[in-house]
């Protein structure tokens, strides 16, 4: 039985560990991410090196080797997209009303360069592995690469636990291109999917006639689905999952980065809004009513006719006018502050659509 439990406590450990870390590095002052992404660097090509070093070694220590090779390529990847080094060529928030194909192609712009990082690393690593009889690294890489697309097209249709609280304060922006929904369309097809996918890899570790190399190889990937399908659940469930990573969130708050955080409304507005009280809601965030809120920006439909009005708040100044938006789009509204802050700040904006809604 150890030659399966091993290698599943292995692969645990260190996708905990190494998120960790990451969440950790990222959260420091961005002076010392340059020092942060040459470490990275460092282990990034000793992973490459490693390997094309270990392509046809199929003994156990070969597989824990692919492992954690495939995992530091990632690693680096991650660390170069929550650095800000490796993001895209948009760097705002989702504008206010955007929806459709427009907003699948902003939210594309703001992580188009990452993506593009992932498919190169893929190919170099599919190179340095090709016809070889270790894969484990490629094979790493690959669940994680997949998965997290997973998860990332589920937060961009809907989750109720998008995992904003691990964005540092330079990427915040990234947050208001996720949606706040109880369940979408595409998650039980994406868990069905991936547990199946789990359930397979695991079948080859314990099928007969299987090598001491296959048994690890596939208890290691087959944990890390599992791990997977684990996150994938997190983002149904109203749980602080950023306990986990206590050791490192904790850095991050000393530090006094974690504060602040982008919220995306769309639930909950289709009301029409009275315009007045929406006004005299955005001069009280003016002047510090509900803490130091750094700009609220959206749209939502008038009580009057059959119109709309945009919004926006930033640097002090407020500025409300009507609105013309495209046929598909849908009120939202979103938000810069502190968590506490944000949570006081929808109550009072729901406030706004109660007479207008009556």
């Amino acid at each position: 039985m150890a030659e399966f439990a091993l290698p599943a406590l292995v692969a645990i450990f260190v996708w905990w560990f190494s998120t960790g870390l990451i969440l950790l590095l990222d959260g420091l002052r961005p002076e010392t991410f340059r020092r942060s992404m040459a470490f990275a660097t460092f282990f990034l090509l000793s992973a490459l090196s490693g390997t094309w070093a270990i392509a046809q070694d199929s003994s156990v220590t070969g597989a824990y080797v692919g492992f954690l090779c495939g995992l530091a390529v990632w690693g680096w990847i991650e660390l170069s997209f929550l650095t800000g080094l490796i993001t895209g060529p948009r760097r705002t928030p989702c504008p206010p009303g955007l929806s459709g194909p427009r907003r699948v192609v902003a939210a594309i712009g703001a992580i188009l360069w990452h993506e593009c990082a992932i498919i190169a690393a893929a190919v170099v690593l599919v190179a340095l592995s090709w016809g070889a009889a270790n894969q484990v690294a490629v094979w790493t890489f690959m669940i994680l690469w997949v998965m997290r697309q997973s998860t990332k097209i589920n937060i961009f249709l809907g989750a109720r636990n998008t995992g904003e609280v691990f964005l540092p304060d330079h990427l915040r922006y990234i947050g208001s291109y996720f949606r706040h929904r109880s369940m979408n369309l595409l998650f039980p097809f994406s868990v069905m999917a991936s547990t199946l996918f789990c359930a397979w890899l695991f079948h080859h570790a314990f099928k007969s006639g299987a090598t001491p190399f296959d048994v690890t190889a596939a208890s290691l990937l087959g944990t890390l689905a599992a791990l997977a399908v684990l996150e994938h659940w997190f983002l149904m469930m109203p749980l602080p999952i950023e306990r986990l990573w206590r050791w490192a969130m904790d850095r991050r708050e000393a530090s006094g980065r974690a504060a602040p955080r982008v919220a995306a409304w769309e639930s909950g507005l289709s009301a029409p809004c009275d315009a007045d009280r929406l006004g005299r809601l955005l001069n009280e965030v003016a002047d510090g009513a509900y803490g130091p809120v750094e700009s609220l920006r959206g749209t939502l439909r008038s009580a009057s006719g059959s119109g709309w009005v945009e919004f926006d708040l930033s640097g002090g100044r407020a500025q409300l006018a009507a609105f013309t938006p495209a046929a598909n789009a849908a009120p939202r509204v979103v938000a810069v502050g502190a968590t506490q802050d944000l949570m006081r700040l929808r109550a009072a904006l729901l406030a706004c659509l109660r007479p207008a809604a009556a």
